[in-house]
């Protein structure tokens, strides 16, 4: 059913167009002034996440705010909801601003009612035109981020097309992977780009619920059923109605209640606690995991039978360090959040921090990201993150003993007491220097020289080629294209 908002502070045309736009079939909602209209926006999503609103009608002289206010705050959330000005003082200039700011159109008081219901239904064919196309270049990887969604690393643009070709059915979906990967964002994405997008996303996080209490909050109650029910409650499924239901870590429900779970999935019903009737409900499900289910099955610990109810599509989300091209947008991206929450003006990370996070390998994934992120911007002075910003374990474990020693063997460098045999025997290369440790070295000049010589090496062996050369140095492309820089290498390709 399309969601139509209403903003007028003249309340009889408010009334009156709800009324009109309620009996042909519409989700109609009013507000009688910009400002609460505004704030019910402000709950509904961030900023480019999607807005569940398909057309907004507005006036365009209210008595707080603006018309064009309200114009910009729904475009800021969601490009593709349509937004309708209604003015008694039209003019050319209102016209312009109005579509200047992305307006579908505007309508003069006092209107006719086929010509209000024309240009409703104009605007919800551009909103339904807009969703496709949308769609369209999601399958295409074409832009790679998605309500949040980043995914320009190949793991993750396979993710991303089994997203776009699943969302639109109505199959039950098991989302597994590490904590932190992402499984929320995922269920958001299908749940976005499906045919039920304007109604309830509901999730759950089914090892946070008490087990006591876990039939009566997916279920609800009626006044009565049980000591403290004061009041009839509505359940998980029942506001999911229409919509989606998120069971995050569906691992964690205990044997007792996977049992009621599967029959609502096979009858399509539910029954609060304290009442004999059933009521039918019409719920999407998208079940995530970081546990392996198909052991858990073997131990007797999930039932067989839920997993074959839920698994009928399945994606599996890759950890992080296995999609580190990923990392720098997700870094913009975090930083672009938290400049936005902690009113600051981060403008990037240094290079040293950028090879660092790469190096990294994420045991918390993208949340542990977000969290270094968030740490290192509300510590850091100057307009960049630093190094001096990043927790020290993370700037510590990028840096262990072993790498150290593979990099002296690298260069040649032998200790000159005992303590490293299996370095003393190593053998350097021609274009190695054999150094020892025993009077001291200027490391700093030693790892220069090396890296340079590796990267002249490296140009020498793919032809100038740099895309090639980084991978085969192990450094990302701007890694490389920041040392030849640095060198002064020049570089064919």
């Amino acid at each position: 059913m399309t969601k139509v908002w209403i903003v007028d502070d003249e309340v009889n045309v408010l009334k009156m167009t709800q009324i009109m736009l309620t009996r042909e079939g519409y989700d109609v909602r009013g507000f009688e002034n910009g400002l609460s209209a505004i704030e019910a926006l402000a709950r509904l999503g961030q900023p480019g996440t999607g807005l569940d609103v398909d057309i907004v009608l507005t006036d365009f002289r209210l008595n707080d705010i603006t018309g064009i206010e309200i114009l910009k705050a729904v475009k800021s959330l969601d490009a593709s909801t349509q937004v309708v000005l209604m003015t008694a003082y039209a003019t050319t200039s209102t016209a312009v601003e109005a579509m200047k700011e992305g307006a579908f159109d505007y309508i003069e008081k006092p209107f006719k009612r086929d010509a209000l219901l024309t240009l409703i239904r104009k605007a919800n064919e551009k909103r339904d035109t807009l969703r496709e196309t949308r769609i369209i270049r999601a399958r295409n990887n074409e832009p790679t981020r998605l309500f949040n969604f980043i995914a320009s690393a190949p793991p993750m643009r396979t993710v991303m097309d089994l997203i776009v070709r699943v969302a639109p059915t109505k199959a039950n979906i098991l989302v597994m992977g590490e904590s932190g990967t992402g499984k929320e964002v995922v269920a958001h994405a299908i749940h976005q780009l499906s045919a039920v997008s304007t109604r309830p996303f509901i999730a759950v996080n089914c090892g946070a619920i008490p087990e006591t209490l876990i039939e009566s909050e997916f279920f609800g109650y009626v006044k009565g059923a049980f000591t403290g029910a004061t009041r009839d409650k509505q359940g998980y499924f029942a506001a999911a109605n229409g919509g989606t239901l998120f069971l995050d870590e569906i691992g964690e429900l205990p044997l007792a209640m996977q049992v009621k779970l599967l029959r609502v999935i096979q009858e399509r019903k539910i029954q609060r606690v304290g009442e004999t009737t059933e009521n039918p409900i019409d719920v999407r499900i998208i079940a995530a995991t970081n546990r392996d289910l198909r052991k858990e099955v073997n131990e007797k610990r999930f039932r067989e039978d839920l997993f074959f109810r839920l698994n009928v599509i399945q994606i599996q989300l890759p950890p992080l360090r296995e999609r580190r091209s990923d990392i720098p947008a997700f870094i913009g991206a975090f930083i672009q959040k938290y400049n936005a929450e902690y009113n600051l003006d981060i403008r990037g990370v240094t290079e040293e921090v950028l090879q660092c996070l790469g190096q990294y390998d994420f045991p918390g994934n993208v949340r542990e990201l977000e969290n270094i992120i968030e740490h290192a911007m509300t510590l850091e002075m100057s307009d960049k993150i630093t190094l001096a910003s990043l927790p020290k374990d993370i700037v510590g474990s990028v840096n262990t003993k072993s790498a150290s020693e593979k990099l002296l063997a690298m260069c040649g460098i032998y200790e000159s007491d005992d303590t490293a045999p299996h370095m003393q025997t190593a053998t350097p290369s021609a274009n190695q220097q054999n150094i020892t440790l025993g009077n001291g070295v200027d490391l700093e000049n030693v790892v220069e020289k090396l890296e340079r010589t590796l990267i002249e090496q490296s140009l020498e062996r793919t032809h100038g080629n740099v895309t090639r050369a980084a991978e085969l140095l192990g450094i990302s492309f701007r890694s490389l294209r920041y040392r030849l820089k640095k060198y002064g290498i020049d570089a064919d390709k």
